[in-house]
């Protein structure tokens, strides 16, 4: 096996820390093909779908990968925006904003990748090395933890540093759920939209769905998704009665993470509540489940059973106090990391006969 190698480096030159900020992934365009290429990817992904592996491919081969395709798409296409997936557009604006945050300090790059699609983190983490990353810090973009998702962004940094001769000293952000700054800025940004809008009978907090099977083998992304509700509806002064928490976007047969935000929504008008408003704190930007799911399907179910009144309120996606949320989360994982003194270390390494 050939390693990659860090051929370039000279001694003399500042080693800074890298900051590699990591989202789900997306298509590279509203197209079948450009679906089935990222479906096929992200579904592949034994994480993502623990069964048998040949039983898998047979389901993911002959029949998703021939259905869901030009379904997908069709979603895609109904919320992209003039820049792109609205998940790589806030993702990118989220990183160029913490980028800003460490503008003043030479010793910090920011770099962004997706799990699934581009840029990837091996491109990502190719860029951090090429700038002199030899410290790096990886924050997934996923408040509550799952083997599915904060897991799965290891498995992928774990494989590209398997590749590599050097490695940098690592840091992994594997949750923020309880984080208090992150539970201020959703209630903060449910607050806003209560100024603006009013308030609803009910706020439902909606979460994706995993298996229940994760739940039972262990996972906490359950316990973490409820925990991080709890707060915010204290830090909103809520009753147990003003709030449910849901969980969206099953895929499959299997039993997944109940209540379901869509039978919940098709139930509660039949139980006196015509009016709510639903917030989904476990995705970092808006994106297909959020926009499309939430907003649009999700809303048609609960009006059809008689529902009045519907709203969604968005993402944190680039507001400001996420961005310092996350800028102080990282700095926080960066205590205690110092650097040597570069011209000496240049000096000494020339001494005994190096050539950079």
């Amino acid at each position: 096996m050939k390693f990659v190698s860090s051929s370039d480096y000279q001694h003399s030159d500042s080693d800074r820390i890298g900051v590699l900020v990591t989202n789900l992934g997306t298509p590279a365009a509203p197209t079948k093909q450009a679906l089935k290429t990222y479906l096929k990817e992200f579904l592949s992904d034994p994480r993502v779908v623990e069964i048998p592996r040949l039983v898998w491919w047979l389901i993911l081969n002959v029949v998703i990968l021939n259905i869901r395709p030009s379904r997908s798409a069709k979603s895609y296409a109904s919320v992209w925006m003039n820049e792109g997936s609205p998940l790589m557009v806030y993702t990118e604006r989220q990183a160029k904003a913490v980028r800003a945050k460490f503008f003043s300090d030479e010793n910090v790059v920011v770099e962004f990748a997706m799990r699934y699609g581009e840029p990837s983190i091996t491109s990502a983490l190719s860029a951090l090395a090429k700038q002199g990353a030899r410290k790096l810090l990886v924050l997934p973009l996923y408040p509550q933890y799952s083997a599915s998702t904060s897991a799965s962004t290891f498995d992928a940094v774990s494989k590209d540093f398997a590749r590599r001769r050097w490695l940098p000293d690592f840091r992994f952000v594997s949750h923020y759920h309880d984080r208090p700054a992150y539970i201020a800025a959703v209630a903060s940004k449910i607050e806003q939209h209560w100024d603006e809008h009013g308030r609803a009978q009910l706020l439902l907090f909606s979460f994706h769905g995993v298996p229940k099977r994760y739940l039972d083998e262990g996972d906490p992304y359950f316990c973490e998704c409820h925990k991080s509700a709890r707060l915010i509806a204290e830090q909103l002064e809520l009753a147990a009665s003003d709030y449910k928490v849901v969980f969206q976007s099953r895929f499959g047969r299997a039993e997944w993470l109940q209540p379901y935000c869509e039978q919940t929504l098709k139930q509660l008008p039949a139980e006196g509540i015509k009016s709510v408003q639903i917030v989904c704190p476990g995705f970092s930007s808006d994106c297909l489940e959020t926009i499309e799911e939430i907003g649009v399907e999700n809303r048609d179910y609960f009006i059809e059973a008689g529902g009045e009144r519907y709203e969604y309120i968005p993402a944190l996606n680039d507001d400001a106090e996420h961005i310092d949320m996350l800028t102080d989360l990282i700095r926080d994982n960066l205590q205690g990391w110092s650097f040597e003194e570069v011209d000496a270390r240049g000096e000494l390494a020339k001494k005994f006969g190096a050539k950079k």
